[in-house]
Parts: C-alpha cells; structure tokens; sequence
C-alpha cells in the first residue's frame, strides 16, 4: 500500500472531528485525494453497529461490546480503508484500534492485551502511519460536552472513573509506541492544535 493511513484519538470532548477536518482541509489544498471517515459508523453497516453500541438502550456486556467494535471494524478496514491506501489515498479516520484498547480494555476493565490482538486480527494487522492523540482531563472535556448541550451516548455517559482509566490507557499506549503516537494538549486552541499535527503530517507526504 502507498498511501497514508493518519488517526485521531483521545477522550469525548477532545476535539477530534474539528481537528480532522483542519487537516482534511489541508491535505485537500496540498493536492491530495483524502477519505475522512471513522470508526465505528464508516460504512452503512457500521452505521448500524455505531446505533448499537453507542445508543442501545438495554445493557451490553462489555465481551459484547468488544465484539462488535471488531466487527464494524473488519469490514471498514477491508472495504474502504485498504482499497483507498491501495489507491495511494490520505485516509483521516476518527478513532481505531487504540480506542478500543483505551475503552473496552481499560474502561470496561477488560484484558487490554486481548483487545489489541482481536482488533488486529480483524483488520488483518494494519496499524496506522500515524495516530494524532488530543490528550485532555476528563473533567475538562465532560465541561466541553455539557456545553455542547448535546444527547450522551452510552460511552459520554459513563462516570469519571471511566474517562480517567481510558485517559491513562491512552497515554501508556502513546509511551508504548512513541514513532507512531503525536500526544498534543487538547486544551490549547485548535489553531495551534492543528499547527501541531501540520508540522508532523508535513513530512510524510
């Protein structure tokens, strides 16, 4: 494959669709073909999964959960990521496999190590170029999402305890595989934000 595959990671409220379309936007400036999508709900059949898992209203059990992350997973990665890399296209995804560690591992207190072998079993080991983490406190970012006065899904929902072990979960993920993870502060302003994640896309072009 020779294109880009670049994803966006961090808690609710960080900021992860404003600074994916700064950086679609750019991309698209610089003359490239970008495909913006994200996970879970890339697909028409990840639309149907994203309804479950995030605004079912019965209980899911956390094993569930995973399974179904996976699910849409496999079938965004094998039918619109890959074939676009494979078309030498920039994709810019909200959210992947790390989310799933950081949520289902270390949010419902599942084995973190397993949750990372089933989402690179299902995408076939396809890891990302790059993975754009906005760090941000949880209570700053549940702030933000009160603010935005907006309906909660199951995950926005979920107590502080949880955003502080996905929080943690994300950045020992970022320390595990610095080559991969940029870690910015997602409380600054999203201009510099995205003059941050500018200077580290620049070069991989």
């Amino acid at each position: 494959m020779t294109g880009l595959f670049i994803t966006l990671e961090g808690g609710d409220g960080a900021g992860k669709t404003t600074q994916a379309s700064a950086l679609e936007a750019w991309l698209i400036e610089q003359g490239r073909v970008v495909v913006r999508t994200r996970e879970p709900g890339g697909t028409e059949f990840g639309v149907e999964v994203r309804e479950i898992v995030l605004h079912s209203r019965g209980d899911i059990s956390p094993r569930a959960e995973a399974l179904l992350y996976a699910a849409d997973r496999a079938h965004h990665i094998a039918t619109k990521v890959r074939p676009a890399l494979e078309r030498d296209e920039i994709v810019v995804q909200d959210r992947y496999l790390d989310s799933s560690v950081a949520y289902q591992g270390a949010g419902r207190v599942l084995d973190a190590g397993e949750i990372r072998d089933l989402s690179l079993w299902a995408a076939e080991g396809l890891l990302p170029d790059l993975t754009v983490l906005l760090d941000l406190d949880e209570d700053r970012a549940r702030e933000r999402l009160d603010s935005a006065n907006k309906r909660f899904d199951r995950l926005e929902a979920e107590k502080s305890d949880f955003h502080r072990r996905v929080r943690a979960a994300f950045l020992e993920l970022a320390a595990a595989e610095p080559g991969r993870f940029l870690v910015v502060d997602a409380s600054l302003p999203p201009d510099e934000i995205a003059a941050v994640i500018l200077e580290r896309v620049a070069p991989l072009l």
